[in-house]
């Protein structure tokens, strides 16, 4: 099966968007976008939708944020979770593209993962939803989905990327994360994965060897 029918299959049923959909199709700016994949980190969309809302009803461009008080702009995400770590990263940011940047966000990876904070998968988050330029965002779902469906066999998100890039066409980069994401967290979810609902049950080789590896790691670095 192609893989534009593999993603046509997952697409149909899934139900609802993840955040980072929904600012892509209100069509917000790409520093929203930014901001709320920093929030990203660690939490779940609810929360970092939250979190996301309440900064920007308050404070809604780089300078605003630069220029706001730390403790409040920690107030203001603590449901986003590290909120102490991220508020920092956030004003740091904004100081930065207002120094730097004239308040913009740059178009390109290299000039965002200069920025504080800012890695691989945060740089393609905002390529791909700020600004339709093809990439591939890899977090947790797409790693761990990736392997299972034997579209790679790797240990690492960077790794996941680099594999992916040279195995999925490239016009169907853009849809990627968008459909894995929430995927993972709908069907093919990291514990008990809902196998007998899923439409690609059929082709799915149900690889778990690199979850299990790292259980194992886990499990003797304890005992």
């Amino acid at each position: 099966m192609e893989f534009s029918e593999i993603f046509d299959k997952i697409e149909e049923q899934l139900e609802g968007e993840a955040h980072l959909d929904e600012l892509a199709r209100k069509k917000q700016d790409p520093f929203k976008i930014l901001i709320s994949t920093i929030l990203s980190a660690r939490t779940r969309d609810a929360n970092t939708r939250i979190a996301t809302e309440k900064l920007f009803a308050k404070f809604s461009t780089p300078k605003t944020i630069a220029e706001a008080n730390l403790d409040e702009i920690e107030l203001l995400i603590r449901s986003s979770g590290f909120y102490k770590v991220k508020a920092a990263r956030i004003k740091d940011v904004s100081r930065i593209l207002v120094e730097r940047y004239n308040s913009n966000v740059p178009d390109n990876y290299e000039e965002l993962i200069s920025l504080p904070g800012v890695g691989s998968k945060t740089a393609n988050c905002v390529l791909v939803y700020a600004y339709k330029v093809p990439a591939i965002p890899v977090d947790v779902h797409v790693h761990r989905i990736s392997n299972r469906l034997g579209w790679v066999k790797t240990k690492t998100p960077p790794k996941t990327e680099v594999a992916l890039k040279n195995t999925i066409p490239k016009e169907l980069w853009l849809k990627l994360n968008r459909l894995i994401v929430r995927f993972g967290q709908q069907i093919c979810i990291s514990i008990k994965p809902k196998c007998e609902s899923c439409s690609i049950n059929n082709i799915c080789p149900k690889d778990f060897s690199m979850e299990l590896a790292i259980k194992k790691k886990i499990k003797n670095k304890y005992n």
